[in-house]
């Protein structure tokens, strides 16, 4: 059983597609056909393991058949499904900029003078780009900033810390908003 700790999310399953058990899947892999490849993935239902065995890229989202499933009752019963692996499943990143976004999650959080700021506890998008984050262990409130070099100059994922340089005032050209 993987534990919530050493897994990483995948994809989530959403609506059946068509008669045949197909299913609708939001893939959060960098190359979305890529989760088919990993085999058996385990999911935040307990007994359920989902194998994949056929997926086809429709804009953007997977339409895939999966191994057990092959009506739209069945297909049905899946929608929401989260899809994990085990970290140690993943391939090591090959430069030394690239990593995990999992592999953030527990990051101390430091400004540019090493003052802690907290941990980083997520990594959400809302749409319009990656965001940092950030717990502050003292007060409990949390902080978002925008995942970009600029804002987040330094990661040392082995030394269990990243730089946050906040953005201090707003471009002198642009208008605050009304």
């Amino acid at each position: 059983m993987v534990t919530p700790s050493n897994r990483i999310l995948m994809g989530r399953i959403g609506a059946a597609h068509g008669i045949k058990g197909e299913v609708r899947i939001t893939p959060f892999t960098e190359e979305p056909e890529a989760i088919a490849d990993y085999g058996s993935l385990d999911t935040d239902r307990p007994g359920l393991v989902i194998t994949i065995l056929a997926a086809r890229l429709s804009k953007n989202v997977l339409i895939a058949r999966l191994k057990g499933i092959a009506d739209r009752s069945a297909a049905e019963a899946l929608n929401g499904v989260s899809l994990y692996i085990e970290r140690n499943r993943l391939p090591e990143p090959e430069d030394e900029d690239d990593f995990y976004h999992a592999d953030l999650i527990g990051l101390d959080a430091r400004l540019e003078n090493g003052v802690s700021i907290g941990t980083v506890s997520a990594l959400p998008n809302f749409g319009a780009g990656d965001l940092l984050e950030v717990r502050d262990a003292r007060s409990g409130d949390t902080f978002l900033y925008p995942f970009t070099k600029a804002v987040v100059p330094a990661i040392r994922i082995s030394e269990g810390y990243l730089v946050i340089a906040p953005p201090l005032d707003a471009d002198p050209g642009e208008e605050e908003p009304a």
